[in-house]
């Protein structure tokens, strides 16, 4: 029997919650094998699939690493380790959204942006002969986004309540991962403007690292279509109607799939806020009776994401 494709997802937390829910939704739940602690899972209706549950940011060392062929995890996670160009990002999951900010004291009113705190630092550098402290666990991203912005710095590693370092003096500016900026406020800090780094968010990632045979390759692309094929259809409608309207439908027709409908056959795919009127328009010039529907899946000829990953393993 071939080795399974190894997938890891997260093993706990509100990511956890959102990932399954996530692949529920494209027909593939998960069901935890050895008991609601253990850390492995089966996916209904995947044959050739072993699930893993790993932290998020064991999933991202798992991926970059190779001991993991796909994982779920935020890039946040991913862009802080050597070697994340081995982590090839594929679909978005469009949960676990946050972003990764810099931020300083309320009370520096002087400071709004990255060229205030370039200066800043200077200043700092100048009067102490030490350089401005920057508490962060994002370290290797915080380098690289404060040099290319010409900060005088130093990194003190946090490993948690980043956000509390200026107020106990371990720090003067923070770089932290926000989702509202309400914690950032709440310790009398401020998202300085251009201080964005990153906005994050849960991907689907594959490994360029891992060994792969043809039947995982095979697996990965299997799962990349279902998920994709799910992806076109949210917030897609489909009107059909007879095929012996086909001319009647032709000149509204013509009018929808300018504005981005997709005709197949004698139907059309579009946007569900469009529906209504397009249903109505096709019914006025004779095409009726039209038939709405709302599809769980609309699959294509190819996959992009399963296109991207052979390229990828191919120039490796």
């Amino acid at each position: 029997m071939s080795e399974p494709l190894i997938l890891a997802v997260p093993s706990k937390g509100r990511l956890k919650e959102q990932v399954e829910a996530w692949l529920a939704d494209c027909g593939l739940p998960l069901k935890a094998a050895g008991g609601a602690r253990g850390y492995l899972a089966e996916m209904t209706h995947a044959l050739g699939v072993q699930v893993r549950l790993l932290s998020a940011a064991d999933i991202a060392a798992a991926v970059v690493g190779g001991e993991a062929h796909l994982g779920v995890t935020g890039e946040d996670l991913i862009g802080e380790l050597p070697g994340a160009e081995r982590a090839l990002k594929l679909t978005p999951l469009g949960v676990g959204r946050a972003d990764l900010v810099t931020a300083v004291p309320q009370s520096w009113l002087d400071v709004d942006d990255m060229a205030d705190l370039a200066e800043v630092s200077h200043d700092i550098l100048h009067r102490t002969g030490r350089r401005m402290r920057v508490a962060t666990k994002y370290v290797a991203q915080t380098r690289a986004f404060l040099a290319a912005h010409d900060v005088d710095f130093r990194i003190v590693f946090s490993g948690g309540a980043t956000e509390g370092a200026p107020a106990s003096g371990a720090a003067e500016c923070v770089v932290d991962i926000t989702t509202t900026g309400a914690t950032l406020a709440a310790n009398g800090l401020k998202q300085i403007d251009g201080g964005l780094i990153l906005k994050s968010q849960a991907w689907l990632a594959a490994s360029l690292a891992a060994v792969w045979s043809p039947t995982q390759r095979a697996t990965a692309e299997r799962l990349l279509r279902i998920v994709e094929a799910r992806a076109r259809a949210r917030g897609t409608g489909l009107l059909s109607w007879s095929e012996t309207r086909q001319d009647e439908a032709a000149a509204v027709l013509g009018d929808l799939i300018a504005a981005g409908g997709r005709q197949r056959g004698s139907a059309v795919l579009l946007p569900t806020d469009r529906v209504h009127d397009a249903g109505l328009d096709l019914a006025g010039a004779g095409a009726g009776p039209i038939s709405a529907s709302l599809p769980l899946f609309i699959f294509d000829q190819a996959s992009e994401a399963g296109e991207r990953l052979n390229r990828g393993l191919t120039c490796i």
